[in-house]
């Protein structure tokens, strides 16, 4: 089954800025080194079970047309951003067989697999979906196991800003009545009910993936739903992370040369913050949590 938001993908031109930007915001961020036979590298910042990737191409030389990176190519030279949500699963194959029984396009499952600077191999499989489905997500799983794979990076949590774990992650849609019915059939989950997001200015589905939430947001009013599909059209725009501390998490960030980050309440009648796209590489990225 799909068990919960595996990590999501922040695309930018050049990864040391990347790296310098997600630093600012107060996460321990580094370098994870390059994926076999690809064209690209990344970055990690592990919080729960889940993980923050900001992915570049090492290798422009390396990108041939048609190939795997032509796409992340394209994709930055629109101007990069928040690309592609990676849902996990325990059980591809059943998911993948699942799928096409609902009716859902998705392709053939993939080895993927990296070496991390410290020449650790990291593997896993990956299936996405087809173009009858085209949706900026896909579906991993993971072989090198939890443990090890956090021992990727040398800090995986203790983050300056106190993120603890992903909360939701949300994607842009022009109609959140269609886009549930699509997202039930991909996921093999109900229909969620709608409702309006009050920091987001949008009305929402959430689909409950364990401890995370997939939540898809049609704008209801000017705010960053509305900003993000006029600037990026349909797809993932904000990540929410529960933290330990929002006062916290606002004086790092300060400190570090970012502005106050802009607040409000949630439906929940929780405070929360939101870091703007133009400082994080094209994606909102919320935090929630005690004060």
């Amino acid at each position: 089954m799909l068990t919960r938001v595996d990590h999501v993908m922040i695309c930018v031109p050049d990864l040391e800025r990347g790296i310098e930007a997600y630093r600012r915001v107060g996460f321990n961020i580094y370098p994870g080194g390059a994926h076999t036979g690809r064209a690209t590298h990344n970055a990690i910042a592990f919080t729960g079970e889940e993980y923050l990737e900001v992915l570049s191409i090492r290798d422009r030389a390396a990108v041939t047309p048609g190939g795997p990176d032509e796409s992340v190519a394209h994709y930055l030279d629109k101007g990069g951003g928040f690309r592609v949500v990676a849902l996990q699963s325990d059980d591809l194959e059943g998911d993948v067989a699942a799928m096409r029984r609902r009716g859902v396009d998705v392709g053939p499952i993939q080895d993927g697999g990296r070496r991390t600077p410290a020449g650790q191999e990291l593997h896993w499989r990956a299936a996405f979906p087809g173009p009858g489905d085209p949706l900026p997500v896909f579906f991993v799983q993971h072989l090198t196991p939890l443990e090890e794979r956090r021992h990727q990076v040398p800090k995986a949590g203790d983050h300056p800003n106190g993120a603890l774990r992903v909360d939701r992650v949300y994607l842009a849609v022009p109609d959140v009545a269609a886009a549930s019915r699509r997202y039930a059939r991909v996921l093999g989950l109900p229909e969620p009910r709608i409702q309006r997001g009050a920091v987001i200015k949008a009305d929402m589905a959430v689909f409950d993936l364990g401890p995370t939430g997939l939540t898809v947001a049609q704008p209801a009013e000017p705010g960053p739903a509305a900003e993000a599909l006029g600037r990026s059209g349909p797809g993932p725009f904000q990540v929410l992370y529960r933290t330990s501390s929002m006062d916290g998490a606002v004086r790092w960030m300060t400190e570090h040369g970012l502005p106050e980050p802009a607040q409000g309440v949630r439906n929940t009648g929780e405070r929360a913050i939101l870091v703007g796209p133009e400082h994080t590489g094209g994606a909102y990225v919320g935090f929630v949590g005690p004060a």
